[in-house]
């Protein structure tokens, strides 16, 4: 499968939800109100999260494919985002510069540390920019919605992150432990994906025209889908067809702990 945006357009997408969510949290009245979609954490805690792992991500991107990642750091720990509203719009900035730098110094195609060595992704800072996308796109969400004014992800940032979900989070050489099934993902944007789940892992390809139809087949717009698979909205706003089984045992099965 090829990827659906080049190299700078990630880039430029990762820039640009990164200014939407630190419009956000600059819009946000009460950053120690509770995010309702990260219960355990505030809308502070929320961007400490952002600056911290886009640090962390620009380390990992720097160390190269031989070093072993930096720790996490917990956001419920020592506050090291500044409290002043400026001051943090200014770190968080910062974060994300700092990530983009080491981006655009390495490259699409040089390797680095991965948690998905097991999916159709590479281990590449490419890989790891476009996930970042997605990362900040479904916080931004997050902190929208805090202040009851979530939107939609963008739609290139929408379509792109379906197929980025499909081929990093789901799909997996490990065997699938469930009846065999196929899943047919269509959005109204105009792409679809087969991901195909049996005794060789979970494998995402893009549908053919010709393709009799799957044991399940799910519609709707982009944005809805990436939303779902992040566990943000609940499956009733998608269309489905057929036996959504597969999909419920899919979102619920921990590949990891085979």
């Amino acid at each position: 499968m090829q990827n659906i945006v080049d190299f700078p357009e990630v880039l430029r997408l990762i820039d640009d939800r990164s200014a939407a969510f630190r419009a956000a949290i600059a819009s946000a009245p009460d950053l120690d109100v509770q995010v309702p979609t990260c219960p355990d954490w505030t809308l502070r805690e929320l961007a400490q999260h952002l600056g911290d792992g886009r640090r962390r991500q620009a380390a990992i991107i720097a160390a190269g494919p031989d070093a072993e990642p930096p720790a996490r750091t917990d956001p419920k720990g020592a506050l090291t985002a500044p409290r002043d509203r400026e001051a943090l719009d200014a770190w968080l900035a910062e974060s994300t510069a700092l990530m983009l730098d080491a981006m655009r110094e390495a490259g699409s195609d040089r390797g680095c540390w991965t948690w998905w060595g097991r999916s159709q992704a590479p281990q590449t800072s490419g890989a790891v920019a476009r996930h970042q996308i997605q990362e900040l796109a479904v916080h931004t969400y997050d902190a929208q919605l805090t202040q009851g004014a979530a939107q939609p992800l963008p739609t290139d940032v929408a379509v792109e992150g379906v197929d980025e979900f499909l081929t990093t989070v789901a799909a997996t050489t490990v065997p699938w432990p469930f009846k065999p099934a196929t899943i047919d993902l269509h959005t109204i944007e105009g792409r679809s994906w087969r991901l195909t789940l049996n005794a060789d892992g979970v494998r995402c390809d893009d549908l053919a025209a010709d393709a009799e139809p799957g044991d399940m087949a799910m519609r709707g717009a982009a944005s809805e889908m990436v939303l779902y698979f992040y566990q943000r909205v609940p499956l009733d706003g998608l269309e489905t067809t057929g036996d959504i089984q597969p999909m419920e045992q899919l979102a619920e099965w921990d590949p990891n702990a085979y």
